[in-house]
């Protein structure tokens, strides 16, 4: 069993060295601990950060070659509001379409071969979020933040289309 959570963590390790290397998104997120709506468990909240950062790294993947994004995420407040579960280990998210969408403060900073293309800081929402279209699976819990964040990386980077003849 040991061996096998070795073999894991390293794999890990060397996937996320081969992947930094590449990688054309940096995202740092200041003062996570003031984050609302965060899961209660420290685990939970790690994964939650993780999860997000993979999400702006597997957009980032659409940049043009040579641009490097960061990202620092000011403010995050997730979809509902999260309860604690005192029956089971994981946490319930109430979402009940009202005044509890999901809400992002980023400021990022977009170059190309080391000059600064566009940089600012915007506020990200998804007010409508219950009533959309799903994009992702109903297990995933970040499902709404997902979406949410999507919709500024297409708005913000998409690459403008070639005009119609």
């Amino acid at each position: 069993m040991k061996t096998v959570f070795k073999s894991l963590v390293l794999a890990g390790v060397v996937f996320a060295a081969a992947g930094s290397a590449s990688a054309a998104v940096t995202v740092t997120f200041a003062n996570p601990d003031n984050f609302r709506d965060m899961p209660f468990a420290p685990s939970d909240r790690a994964e939650v950060l993780k999860e997000l950062t993979e999400h702006f790294e597997r957009l980032g993947k659409d940049l043009p070659p040579g641009h490097e994004l960061r990202v620092e995420v000011l403010d995050l407040d997730l979809a509902g509001e999260l309860r604690p579960n005192f029956r089971g280990h994981n946490d319930i998210r109430i979402l009940r379409g009202g005044a509890d969408w999901p809400r992002m403060v980023v400021r990022y900073t977009l170059e190309s071969n080391g000059q600064v293309v566009s940089r600012g800081e915007d506020a990200l929402s998804d007010m409508m979020y219950l009533n959309r279209i799903p994009r992702y699976a109903d297990h995933d819990n970040l499902r709404y933040e997902r979406r949410m964040i999507e919709d500024w990386f297409k708005q913000k980077f998409a690459a403008p289309k070639a005009a119609r003849r």
